[in-house]
C-alpha cells in the first residue's frame, strides 16, 4: 500500500519504500526479487526516497534518514537535530554522483500547498503567495555531515525531487511551482514547461531528462537541446519517485496510490 520510491540494491534485487496506512511505525521496506515480494526492513513511519551507497541502503522518513544493511537491519543515520535548518518533511534521496554522499529534498511546509478539496493552488491564486519558501536541498556524506547544497528559493517552493545531470549539476523538481530546475554554476534555472506536482527527476546518458508528476500522474521525457516535453506514460493514479534503469531501458514508476510499480520503456 503506497509504494513511494524504488531503487536497485543486494544482489540485484528491487526494493521499494512503502508507506502503507500512514500510522505511526506502518512504514515498510520491501525487497522484489526472483523468489517474490517480501518485508526486509520495517516499524518506519512515512518511508520515502531511496538510493543504494557503499553497501546500504539509505532513506528518508519525515525528518531522518534511515540506514539499512544487508540483513536488513535499519538505524537512524541522521535524524532531525543534525539538519543545519529545521528538518520540516525529507522526501526524495539522490547519489550525489561522486560515492561521497548523497542529495536530500526537503519539501518544507507543505500544509500550504492545497485548498480544501486537496488540489494544488492554481499558481496565480492569492494562496500561491502564501507558500512559504522553506525547501532546501542537503547533502550527506557517508560520515552523517550535512550541509545545505540549494538553499530556499521562489523557484523552489516544495521540492520534491532531487538528482544529478551529467554534468554534476543538482536537479530539483519543485512539486508546487511544477519547475524542472537544473543548478548551473549555482544558479537555479528551469527548463521549460510546467509539471505541477513534479516528483522524480532524473538524466540519462543520452541527455534525455525525466520528470514524473505524482498530481497528473504523467512521466514525461525531455529533449535536452529543445527541451520539448513528450509523454512517456499517463493515467496512473500517481506517478511517484521512479528509477532509471538505463541498461534495461526502462523507467520503473511506483504509482503510489494504485499499489502498483510500472516498468515504463524509455523510447515513446
Amino acid at each position: 500500500m503506497k509504494p513511494e520510491s524504488i531503487t536497485k540494491g543486494f544482489h540485484d534485487n528491487y526494493y521499494v519504500t512503502v508507506m502503507n496506512a500512514k500510522e505511526p511505525g506502518d512504514g515498510e521496506l520491501m525487497e522484489i526479487s526472483k523468489n517474490g515480494v517480501k518485508v526486509f526492513a520495517k516499524s518506519f513511519d512515512e518511508p520515502k526516497g531511496i538510493v543504494y551507497l557503499n553497501g546500504y541502503l539509505y532513506f528518508s522518513d519525515v525528518t531522518r534518514i534511515w540506514r539499512v544493511d544487508k540483513e536488513g537491519k535499519a538505524s537512524i543515520f541522521v535524524d532531525k537535530d543534525d539538519f543545519p535548518e529545521t528538518a520540516l518533511y525529507l522526501n526524495d534521496v539522490s547519489l550525489d554522483g561522486k560515492e561521497n554522499g548523497m542529495y536530500v529534498a526537503d519539501m518544507g511546509a507543505t500544509q500550504y500547498m492545497r485548498d480544501s478539496n486537496n488540489d494544488l493552488w492554481p499558481i496565480d491564486s492569492e494562496e500561491a503567495k502564501n507558500v512559504p519558501e522553506l525547501g532546501r536541498i542537503y547533502h550527506i556524506d557517508l560520515n552523517g555531515h550535512i550541509t545545505i547544497k540549494q538553499d530556499t528559493s521562489p523557484l523552489m517552493r516544495n521540492p520534491n525531487g532531487v538528482g544529478v545531470d551529467n554534468d554534476g549539476n543538482i536537479m530539483v523538481a519543485a512539486f508546487f511551482n511544477g519547475n524542472f530546475l537544473v543548478t548551473k554554476n549555482g544558479v537555479l534555472s528551469p527548463l521549460k514547461g510546467l509539471f505541477r506536482g513534479a516528483d522524480a527527476v532524473e538524466q540519462d546518458s543520452k541527455g534525455n531528462y525525466y520528470v514524473s508528476s505524482w498530481v497528473s500522474g504523467k512521466v514525461w521525457k525531455i529533449d535536452p537541446k529543445t527541451e520539448v516535453s513528450a509523454v512517456l506514460i499517463e493515467g496512473l493514479e500517481s506517478a511517484a519517485d521512479f528509477y532509471l534503469e538505463e541498461d534495461k531501458d526502462r523507467l520503473l514508476v511506483p504509482d503510489m496510490m494504485a499499489g502498483k510499480i510500472y516498468a515504463v520503456p524509455l523510447k515513446n
